[in-house]
């Protein structure tokens, strides 16, 4: 079983964890700084851009579980972030398929991260069609505690931080057409939304042929 933390709008290769093997996502590992967990990435007139959820601090991140993490509403962010997802792929070829899936993440106020994540995630899980759900376990999953071998880990690997990244012999991440490919080389494992907006209902093949069954 592959053990993931919660992203917002994951990318390509957590995708391909979700819709082809057997996961577990960890809501009560302690929340980590600088991560996909309130950060995702897609591609703009600009090139490759992040977009970060802005989030109230706690008193001590190392010791706040991803669960308990509130959203600063403060913050504009919803709205840069949905500028931004329409500035980038109003003219993709099946946005207009899936705005009004997503749009609505953005117009509602949520406290919880972890509520916008899940939400979203199970959007996403239901465009593609998977066929697998993951499990949420009851508390953080310590492997020092779990057999040998039951899970692949992959809380801290799946990072924007290059040190932190590792070589993924299940994910070989495929090709496919991208706004502003006339401008720009294609961008591998960008956030699901740029494959879904581009390629729409052949984003579930492309995401099933990333992952390797067999390294």
């Amino acid at each position: 079983m592959e053990l993931l933390y919660l992203a917002y709008l994951g990318n390509i290769q957590y995708y391909t964890k979700l819709c082809c093997s057997e996961c577990a996502v960890d809501v009560y590992e302690n929340y980590v700084k600088q991560s996909y967990r309130n950060r995702c990435e897609i591609m703009t007139a600009g090139g490759r851009t992040a977009l970060t959820v802005n989030i109230v601090k706690p008193g001590n991140f190392s010791r706040t579980p991803l669960r308990d993490v509130r959203i600063d509403n403060t913050k504009r962010w919803r709205h840069i972030h949905w500028h931004a997802i329409v500035s980038s792929y109003a003219n993709s070829p099946y946005f207009d398929y899936y705005t009004h899936l997503f749009e609505p993440f953005y117009r509602k106020e949520y406290v919880f991260l972890y509520d916008l994540n899940t939400g979203l995630m199970e959007t996403v899980l239901g465009i593609l069609g998977c066929r697998h759900r993951p499990l949420f376990p009851d508390g953080y999953v310590d492997l020092r505690n779990a057999p040998s071998g039951e899970f692949t880990d992959y809380r801290s690997t799946i990072s924007p931080k290059a040190r932190l990244k590792r070589e993924d012999p299940r994910f070989r991440p495929e090709p496919y057409w991208q706004v502003f490919s006339d401008r720009f080389p294609f961008e591998e494992n960008l956030s699901v939304i740029d494959l879904l907006f581009c390629e729409g209902p052949a984003a579930a093949d492309i995401i099933r042929r990333s992952y390797i069954d067999t390294p």
